[in-house]
């Protein structure tokens, strides 16, 4: 019978084998690599990391792993973690293990949450009942080769291209920035005081202080990120978070994180037109940010975002505090972004 436990330091060695095992050497190696970062260091991490293992006589033959946030719901602070990384040995799969993993550490948290789970674990969240909530994904056209699609024709590619050049050029076209906007390295309390000024305009929302967000998007050692932040006199008003990479027909610019206040849409608007300038200097064909917030949304639209699919799925269950069903219905005042979790590797 197998028994789940917390993590000791001595199992690192053995869930280094199973991770090896379960996704292969090359993912593996990066968890390897990302694996102090993501348990050890985070601020909200206390003593040793929230990873739960399951144990059968001296073998370890599963795990889920947490990371620790701090969340805002409806204006009142409690513990959260995501959930990273469960895995269980091939054979003893589809015999109740993981389930028993997750509820483990379901039972130790304020509120679990996970997104764009896989496989096996994206069944086991909805079997489970876990209420689920789309991610959308925005994206911005900068070039005709934009809309291409990767199992479409090249013949039909290239109509699609030349028919939506001018939606293309008039949706691009360069926009004024508003306020002063610089690149950064280090988080300042600036970013705290904002936090702290926006916090109850969200229903749901990571706590987002300079602490936090100097380990989420500075410290990483797998990836690295670009940040602006938007000044008003002496006051921080917003930041954005972003980088670029490659995909089989392009370059993309993707919009990790973003926070300035909900009614401030000149500020936003001054931080997406950032983001327009330093994608073209980067030659990427489009700009794609997945985003929650109703009202975020409708601002990128008005800056030429289209909504597209497929969104990503999120798991949310609030343990800490009672919220009633229809808090599920009902995430227009929800800010979460693909930087939340560690989705994006």
């Amino acid at each position: 019978m197998a028994q789940i436990e917390r993590y000791r330091p001595d199992d690192r060695r053995a869930l280094d084998a199973l991770y090896r095992r379960v996704f292969g050497h090359d993912a593996a190696e990066a968890s390897r690599l990302r694996w102090d970062w993501q348990y050890r260091v985070n601020p909200y991490t206390r003593g040793e990391p929230q990873i739960w293992v399951a144990r059968e006589g001296p073998a370890v033959i599963g795990q889920v792993a947490a990371m620790p946030v701090r969340l805002s719901v409806r204006g009142h602070e409690i513990n959260g973690a995501w959930g990273a990384d469960a895995m269980v040995t091939p054979e003893r799969q589809r015999q109740g293990l993981g389930e028993s993993l997750i509820r483990t550490w379901d039972a130790s948290t304020g509120a679990s949450l996970g997104l764009g789970l896989a496989g096996a674990s994206h069944g086991l969240f909805r079997k489970l009942g876990w209420p689920v909530v789309s991610l959308p994904c925005l994206v911005k056209p900068l070039s005709r080769r934009a809309l291409r699609i990767p199992n479409w024709p090249v013949s039909i590619n290239r109509l699609v291209s030349a028919l939506s050049l001018p939606l293309v050029r008039f949706v691009s076209r360069t926009r004024p920035l508003a306020a002063e906007t610089r690149l950064i390295r280090r988080f300042e309390e600036g970013i705290t005081a904002l936090w702290q000024r926006t916090a109850a305009r969200f229903d749901l929302a990571v706590r987002r202080d300079a602490s936090y967000l100097q380990w989420r998007f500075i410290a990483p050692p797998h990836v690295r990120y670009s940040v602006a932040a938007l000044r008003r006199g002496d006051e921080t008003a917003g930041y954005v978070v972003y980088r670029h990479l490659h995909e089989p027909l392009g370059r993309v610019t993707l919009i990790v994180d973003l926070l300035v206040d909900p009614d401030d849409e000149a500020g936003l608007n001054t931080l997406v037109a950032w983001v327009d300038r330093e994608a073209r200097a980067a030659d990427s064909d489009k700009i794609r940010c997945y985003l929650l917030h109703a009202g975020f949304r409708r601002s990128l639209r008005r800056s030429g975002y289209f909504q597209v699919g497929p969104p990503i799925d999120m798991f949310v269950k609030v343990n800490a505090t009672e919220v009633g069903a229809d808090f599920y219905q009902h995430t227009d005042r929800w800010h979460f972004t693909l930087g939340d979790s560690d989705y994006d590797r």
